[in-house]
């Protein structure tokens, strides 16, 4: 079950209407708008972790470039 990218709260799918409602704030969105709001939000937390990976990368390929001479 998916869960609400405002508020955490659990999203339900309502076939009918052929959306997802969350249950506690009310949220109502089709399937497409849930995927992007949930990428809106990613990006954020993606970003700092690939920053952290890349540093780490070319620490230890200056590390290792050192070493070698």
């Amino acid at each position: 079950m998916p869960y609400c990218p405002e508020c955490g709260g659990k999203m339900q799918y309502i076939s009918a209407t052929k959306r997802h409602a969350c249950q506690s704030c009310g949220l109502s969105v089709t399937h497409q708008e849930l995927i992007e709001l949930r990428q809106q939000l990613r990006p954020k937390i993606e970003s700092e972790g690939e920053e952290r990976r890349k540093a780490q990368k070319e620490y230890l390929k200056w590390w290792l470039g050192k070493k070698k001479k």
